[in-house]
């Protein structure tokens, strides 16, 4: 019987890849009719450590080739086992130096060619570097094969045992036998080989921790404690291990009672943490944040509690310590000391095992430092300051850290709704109701009456458009004249003026069907969000892009990346808000996962229009790298046009930029122009001016001339009443109820959005901007809402005279 794979044999070590030694000759063999050769490693979970060993390495060490020999062999093959064959002992040592295998098969049958145990004691068990207890290299496994007659009295494996050989295997050429016998070890004793290696590890690690460690067992007796615990408490290992917790000495100052209450949670086999007072071998007591765990054993019995110390006193120094370990790796971390508690009683010991968690935390976002520094305030303050920064902490936690507190629903329902209109993903309902939302393929029109260029755009279109370069342009009268299609008109224009075909190196044929790809995805049923509102945010960011401090911080990528996310910010917008198809359950917003829905669905539907067809795909000549860097600006800043995070991009805006450039200008003196040079040009602050930019163009209705405003106002209001109309029929929750046509005041609505949303936004973009002619309009139009709300009402204009 020949062995089951190719297997190169010498007097040398020889190697499965087919490389062999002079000398060598080679043995080939099949393996057995219907057997498959599957594929063995080994994968197990050892509590929260994964042990994973690849294929196992085996050495077979035979003086000759037999049936035994190949059944080895072919079992090897079978398991998917790395297979090397040695037919003498130096043959088989270099080899073992060389592979360090696994599992050692020595042949202990034929004692004329070699003497099996004394190979395994003298050239395996005597090297030190090799035998670790009872196996060999870690996990390395011998055992002899010997013959055995019926007949003949059964020998004791004591001798084999005590030579170093771990198994004792009964001749048998059976190849499934070996097989089997492979597998036993594989998943005996060389499983538990990988354990005993990890534990290895495990304990090296509490070894150099920087925290006090005592591991006992379950009656409570110590049975292993790290040298910081050595450090901390004064005592040397050889004085705690093999006592019981109760023989080492106890602090006064605990509670009576606390230690029955720890022993009473741990002994459920539940975690206990808290504040406790240990009792140093000097007599001294320290107080500790300590943290006890239950661990489990087999058939659920506890096994061993394992306790972890943290002098609350040292807190700095062992931060300090990881600190300087890592200070490669890690950027000046702020380090301060946890807070202590205030007094026993158990809401301070729980917001200090709170705090605990906290600083042993690596991250080290600046929220985190900020909470780190209060708490260090705290431990040193008089009891109503440290009462007061918990408050501070309860606001910070929070995740609405830029949204402003509003009044109740009663004092003011038109912002609340607004808020919940536009700053919300919904309320979430139980029932099948569902309204179907299907994110539909996107279509290119087979033929529209468009102009090749801009010179054929016809000569009452381009009338309209001769002032697009002023804020006063009206984007009314260009729809009317091209019939609802302004924004492939304005497009060409605008695109044309800021040298964007240039820039993308496409040719204007392809802009053109770019446009129209895009436009005819919106939807001209909508009253406010149609192409009308995509033209008029386009016209927006192209004035914005021109003012001079928004050049100053701008590349020309920056503005490609900008006039073509105002293009595409609301393409197929339903005319629906992400809390009505959230709440309606449609397939947007599962596929979106509730979250920035619609803000996503354009995003990703732009760029599925413009690279399906190279016809309309303005990117096709880009070099890819910076047709990445322009797609995520343009992904970045369509997202940002979502309104759950709008105080967030407008509160850092000004704090990252308004601020520092109003204290460089307070200041003034020597420098001062690359000071601001630094801050408009640096990456993020880029990234927030685009983020303002094209929020201020997306909602900057209040801030157009009165006549522009109030067609504007009428237009979202109109698409709101349609939207409380379709949840009252579709028995969805109305998250805008005031948006009812029969008793909505529009004046008091766009008095609520200007004083939420407008008035601080644009008071920022002025101010970075200098917007003077925006800011007069917003006055004026806001005076005009206020004096038909103080007339009671409801409409868009006051009644003729």
């Amino acid at each position: 019987m020949g062995c089951a794979s190719s297997i190169h044999i010498s007097d040398r070590v020889v190697y499965q890849s087919g490389k062999e030694s002079d000398d060598s000759q080679q043995t080939n063999a099949t393996p057995a009719p219907g057997l498959l050769i599957k594929p063995s490693t080994i994968k197990v979970q050892f509590g929260p450590m994964r042990l994973y060993e690849d294929h196992l390495e085996v050495l077979l060490v035979f003086a000759k080739e037999d049936s035994q020999n190949n059944g080895f062999c072919w079992a090897c093959e079978k398991a998917n086992f790395r297979c090397n064959v040695a037919r003498t002992p130096e043959a088989a040592l270099e080899c073992f130096k060389e592979k360090h295998h696994d599992l050692v098969i020595i042949d202990h049958r034929h004692s004329r060619y070699f003497d099996a145990e004394s190979l395994c004691r003298y050239n395996f068990c005597s090297r030190e570097v090799l035998l670790i207890y009872f196996y060999l290299n870690g996990f390395v496994d011998l055992f002899g094969v010997c013959c055995c007659r019926p007949d003949r009295e059964e020998a004791s494996v004591m001798p084999l045992i005590k030579s170093g050989f771990n198994r004792r295997y009964v001749e048998n050429a059976n190849m499934m036998a070996c097989y089997n016998e492979l597998l036993q070890l594989e998943r005996g004793e060389v499983l538990a080989q990988f354990k005993l290696r990890a534990c290895n590890a495990i304990f090296t690690a509490l070894e150099q921790s920087q925290e006090a460690i005592e591991i006992t067992n379950e009656d409570q007796v110590i049975q292993y404690v790290n040298p910081a615990y050595e450090s901390i408490m004064g005592y040397q290992q050889g004085e705690l291990i093999g006592k019981e917790i109760t023989e080492v000495p106890k602090s006064e100052k605990n509670k009576p009672d606390l230690l029955e209450t720890i022993n009473s949670c741990i002994r459920k086999g539940k975690e206990w943490q808290g504040i406790y007072y240990a009792k140093k071998k000097n007599g001294d007591s320290v107080q500790q944040n300590v943290k006890i765990t239950p661990v489990i054993g087999q058939g659920g019995k506890i096994r061993h509690y394992v306790s972890i110390h943290r002098p609350l006193h040292d807190q700095n120094k062992v931060r300090d310590i990881q600190s300087s370990k890592h200070k490669d790796r890690r950027k000046g971390s702020l380090d301060v000391r946890s807070t202590t508690s205030r007094g026993s009683d158990g809401s301070s010991q729980r917001r200090h095992s709170s705090m605990a968690r906290i600083h042993s935390m690596t991250i080290e976002a600046p929220i985190t430092k900020v909470i780190n520094i209060i708490n260090a305030a705290q431990e040193s303050s008089p009891m109503p300051v440290a009462e007061a920064l918990d408050r501070v902490l309860e606001i910070l936690r929070t995740t609405e850290l830029y949204s402003p507190q509003l009044g109740t629903k009663e004092e003011d329902p038109h912002t609340n709704d607004l808020v919940g209109g536009l700053m919300t993903d919904g309320l979430r309902r139980l029932s099948g109701n569902e309204y179907i939302f299907a994110a539909k393929q996107p279509h290119l029109p087979s033929h529209l009456a468009m102009p090749l260029s801009l010179n054929d755009i016809p000569p009452h279109v381009a009338q309209t458009m001769e002032n697009e370069d002023s804020w006063d342009f009206d984007i009314f009268n260009l729809e009317t004249a091209c019939l609802k299609r302004p924004l492939t008109y304005l497009g060409l224009k605008i695109f044309s003026r800021f040298g964007v075909c240039e820039f993308l190196s496409c040719p204007e044929a392809t802009l053109r069907s770019w446009l129209q790809g895009i436009e005819a995805n919106y939807h001209s049923t909508n009253s406010y969000h149609n192409s009308s509102h995509a033209a008029d945010v386009l016209h927006a960011t192209a004035y914005f892009l021109c003012k001079e401090r928004v050049k100053q911080s701008l590349e020309q990528i920056d503005e490609v990346a900008a006039l073509i996310a105002a293009t595409v910010h609301d393409v197929d917008h339903p005319g629906r808000t992400n809390s009505f198809l959230c709440n309606a359950g449609s397939e947007l917003a599962i596929l979106y996962n509730d979250t920035a829905v619609l803000e996503s669905h354009h995003a990703a539907l732009a760029f599925q229009i413009t690279t399906r067809d190279d016809k309309c795909n303005i990117f096709r000549n880009m070099e890819r790298n910076e047709y990445r860097t322009l797609r995520q600006a343009i992904i970045d800043m369509v997202l940002a046009t979502e309104m759950t995070k709008h105080f967030e991009h407008v509160n850092k805006f000004v704090n990252s930029i308004n601020k520092p450039l109003a204290a460089l200008e307070e200041n003034g003196g020597i420098g001062d122009e690359e000071s601001v040079k630094g801050i408009l040009t640096s990456p993020d602050n880029r990234i927030l001016v685009k983020r303002m930019l094209i929020k201020c163009a997306d909602i900057s209705n209040p801030c157009r001339p009165l006549e522009l405003c109030i067609e504007w106002a009428g237009r979202i209001s109109e698409e709101y009443f349609a939207q409380t109309d379709e949840e009252k029929r579709q028995s969805l929750p109305v998250v805008m109820p005031v948006f009812d046509r029969n008793t909505c005041s529009i004046p008091k609505s766009q008095i609520s959005f200007i004083d939420y949303f407008i008035t601080d936004m644009f008071d920022a973009w002025d101010a970075f901007a200098d917007l003077p002619n925006l800011m007069q309009h917003l006055d004026n139009n806001f005076k005009y809402w206020k004096g038909l709300d103080e007339r009671k009402l409801h409409s868009l204009r006051p009644p003729p005279e």
